[in-house]
């Protein structure tokens, strides 16, 4: 490829100097504790998030709790997963939500890459999980993560938590990893964190969830978790 007569890349490979970035981020928040992902148990029934694959519209979809415990946890046989946004700018506590077709298995991912606020946003099988995803973010000041089990890994993403000041093509191989220790986890998305990124876009319905918790595309409108 020539730009102007001169060679700028060539076999796949860019040859234009690479120059240093300056580092502009925003992240207020300390980390979280499991404890705070925790969410009491209130009614039978819960809306529910149905992600589909490549999509950015949702579906709004109803689930039945049969879980006897006092917390409502991720219900992994059903692939019903806990989904959490975090405020970045702002020390808040989580807001929580439960999503359908991500079908992590156990471990959390997390990134803070979530349009259009660009908060923190988490889907796992357990709260520590969860709360060892969402801390690997803010550590980080900013990344993709993958917690599974002992193993972790973290796209780190400096500017403005959303960008890298890295050489593109290590970061390129860096997210090839992570995205496939996702799937190992056992998700069965195309694209994990494309998708986990559009969750938390309200203007996109049907049923989005905001860091001030879930909201209705069709309405407008923030709705409650249980349906009872």
């Amino acid at each position: 490829t020539y730009i102007r007569g001169i060679k700028v890349a060539e076999n796949g490979t860019s040859l234009i100097d690479r120059t240093d970035s300056p580092v502009v981020n925003q992240f207020n928040i300390s980390p979280l504790q499991a404890e705070q992902f925790k969410i009491a148990r209130s009614g039978s029934s819960i809306n529910v998030i149905e992600a589909l694959d490549g999509e950015l519209i949702t579906n709004k979809i109803s689930y039945q709790v049969e879980q006897k415990s006092d917390y409502l946890e991720s219900d992994v046989e059903n692939d019903i997963l806990k989904l959490a946004v975090i405020n970045r700018y702002n020390q808040a506590e989580p807001a929580i939500g439960f999503i359908k077709n991500f079908g992590l298995k156990r471990g959390a991912i997390a990134s803070s890459v979530g349009h259009d606020s660009h908060n923190i946003t988490v889907v796992g099988a357990d709260d520590d999980s969860i709360a060892r995803a969402v801390n690997m973010v803010i550590e980080a000041k900013g990344g993709l993560s993958a917690v599974d089990g002992k193993n972790s890994r973290i796209v780190q993403l400096p500017v403005a938590g959303l960008m890298s000041n890295r050489d593109g093509y290590e970061i390129a191989d860096e997210y090839i990893e992570l995205d496939k220790m996702a799937k190992s986890m056992g998700s069965t998305l195309r694209a994990p964190f494309m998708t986990l990124s559009f969750m938390a876009l309200l203007v996109i319905p049907s049923i989005k969830l905001s860091d001030k918790g879930l909201f209705d595309g069709d309405t407008f409108r923030f709705m409650p978790l249980f349906n009872d």
